[in-house]
């Protein structure tokens, strides 16, 4: 296994590059993006991201059988973070594309923002959300050090996760309804923001990610 290099799992769905290019920019000294099993398995850290539909996502991630190199890291102490819809993919069930199976990792369901959604004073939001929002860290841990509470990190979706075990949200957001923003369990960290378009908190994130350990 090499300690320094991170793997970007890939199915074919998502800003990969990007990704990986915030990782390198962030202190990564060798990210390799592959759908390799053993090069997966052989990284030190692992990446599991995602943009584009979940029913298309969910496809690729069983086709390429991305589930069980997932499942395997995620039994060891393997550092892992989701982004986006690497972290809806995680959980039981999505609303979307009239509802799509999920990985089940993480009970809890994928939601629909809404249409009409509307703020706290009435006022329409856009769907879907795209923009700055403030994360609220819910509980320390070694993700969060080096970012303040209440810093702005960047979405771009129209679901949102809503965990059944309250205990795994480890930060949150509000826009017309409330977001978990960030789940946490053991050696997976899980993010609905994107921390490659989030400037300086998150190439914070992905620093912390580079040296997490791997436990909270």
């Amino acid at each position: 296994m090499s300690a320094d290099q991170v793997a970007v799992i890939d199915y074919g769905m998502g800003n990969l590059h990007s990704v990986a290019s915030a990782l390198e920019h962030a202190g990564a000294s060798d990210v390799l993006v592959t759908d390799d099993h053993k090069l997966v398995r052989e990284a030190g850290r692992v990446v599991f991201p995602g943009v584009g539909a979940m029913r298309d996502c969910m496809a690729e991630i069983k086709r390429l059988r991305c589930d069980e190199i997932l499942r395997e890291l995620l039994r060891q102490q393997r550092p892992v973070l989701a982004i986006c819809v690497g972290l809806q993919a995680l959980m039981s069930s999505s609303e979307e594309n009239n509802g799509v199976d999920c990985l089940d990792i993480i009970p809890g369901e994928v939601r629909f923002l809404g249409e009409p959604l509307l703020d706290s004073a009435g006022q329409r939001l856009k769907v879907p959300h795209m923009g700055w929002n403030r994360v609220r860290q819910q509980r320390d841990h070694p993700m969060w050090r080096g970012i303040e509470q209440d810093t702005r990190f960047y979405f771009v979706h129209s679901y949102y996760v809503q965990a059944r075990q309250r205990s795994l949200v480890a930060g949150s957001t509000e826009y017309g309804v409330s977001i978990d923003a960030a789940l946490s369990r053991s050696n997976l960290f899980a993010v609905q923001f994107h921390p490659e378009k989030s400037h300086t908190a998150g190439l914070q994130l992905l620093r912390n990610f580079l040296s997490w350990s791997g436990a909270e």
